[in-house]
């Protein structure tokens, strides 16, 4: 038995690959903490660990030195209560999952000699994933091709993106091919935090399709609380069949029942997408540095398994035109499942659970060795 820390930001894109791995290695009989920030109460009350330690830690700006001060002062206090926390636990090794709140428990474990993993989920190496790349033992990546990532002199292993036990359950739900007459089931969700976008695009965007289209819809669509009311009063006097809620505790079931999503394209949303095998419009998350959304959705665009749309020039309008022509070709939608099901990765967290099992093993040997 081995004990392992991981460490991830606090946001669902983090916490769902790391509560995935924490599943799996507890299901092999070892001992699993998490190190993360304050955010964890929104979206790791269920995280499968033995405790949950929350470290200090910042984002650092460079277009404030102030700013830029003060957040180098909490990270250093970070590393100084991620050191003491470390030498209590006595991990084996640990498992960063990206966000700066990683930096600071990383930098500690590097500090003790305790080796780390260091995971990306997305397209596109992370900022703290690059700066960590010098403490780090192995980095694991989601896709093959992930930018930035050769600029770091460290072994690197393709393991895909680790989804959790509910998506894995049902990862080899048949697609539901729609008939002719039959409902036509929309699921519309917007990552962890969810997007205000698709509250003020998709519910006009559905008034726009033909009467017989619209009357066989059935839609579920994650809102945030403030837009529940509207949203609902749009598809009311639209009569169309709607579930709403700020949060869905089933939603990977209800992808996998739906014949079409909207979502973004986070990391954990296209990995859920691709195992579950199920076509997507993409709306990537604007603005980013990095363009991470984008560089994700392109992969499973690229594999003919959904179809990116640009917020910036997406309307009720044109989203209504290309959801009409996709509702209406069965044929395309199916070929769009399978496509997307030929790139998930189901095994990916028992591929990542292995490297943090041969990290402490190799451990254990060199303590072992030593007088």
């Amino acid at each position: 038995m081995s004990t392992f820390v991981l460490m991830a930001g606090g946001t669902g894109g983090h916490l769902f690959p790391a509560m995935a791995l924490a599943q799996e290695l507890r299901r092999r009989g070892h001992v699993v903490d998490l190190m993360t920030d304050h955010r964890v109460e929104s979206y790791g009350a269920d995280f499968p660990a033995r405790r949950i330690h929350i470290v200090p830690a910042a984002t650092p700006s460079l277009k404030n030195p102030i700013k830029f001060v003060g957040a180098g002062f909490k990270i250093l206090g970070g590393i100084g209560v991620a050191i003491r926390k470390l030498r209590e636990i006595k991990p084996d090794a640990v498992v960063g999952f990206g966000g700066y709140p990683t930096f600071p428990p990383f930098v500690a474990a590097s500090l003790l000699g305790i080796p780390g993993v260091l995971h990306e989920q997305n397209a596109v190496l992370g900022r703290a994933n690059r700066a960590l790349g010098r403490f780090a033992n192995r980095l694991a990546l989601s896709f093959e091709k992930t930018a930035h990532a050769n600029a770091l002199r460290l072994e690197k292993v393709v393991t895909g993106n680790p989804v959790r036990d509910q998506v894995r359950a049902i990862s080899n739900t048949p697609y539901p091919t729609p008939t002719d007459e039959g409902p036509l089931r929309l699921v519309v969700f917007g990552g962890s935090q969810g997007a205000r976008v698709f509250s003020d695009i998709v519910p006009p965007a559905v008034t726009h399709l033909p009467e017989n289209l619209r009357h066989r819809l059935q839609i579920v669509q994650q809102c945030r609380a403030e837009d529940l009311d509207r949203v609902a009063e749009i598809y009311r006097q639209a009569r169309v069949n709607v579930e709403l809620a700020a949060f869905f505790d089933n939603l990977p079931e209800r992808i996998a029942n739906a014949h079409l999503a909207v979502a973004r394209s986070g990391a954990s949303t296209i990995a859920e997408l691709c195992v579950l095998g199920r076509p997507a419009i993409m709306v990537p998350l604007p603005g980013a540095i990095d363009a991470d959304q984008k560089n994700n959705a392109l992969v499973m665009e690229t594999a003919g398994g959904g179809w990116i749309a640009e917020q910036a020039s997406l309307s009720p309008l044109s989203l209504a035109i290309r959801l009409k022509n996709l509702l209406d070709d069965p044929a395309t939608l199916l070929a769009a499942a399978k496509a997307a099901h030929s790139i998930g990765q189901p095994l990916a967290v028992e591929k990542l659970a292995d490297l943090a099992i041969e990290m402490a093993t190799k451990r254990h040997a060199k303590l072992d060795k030593s007088p």
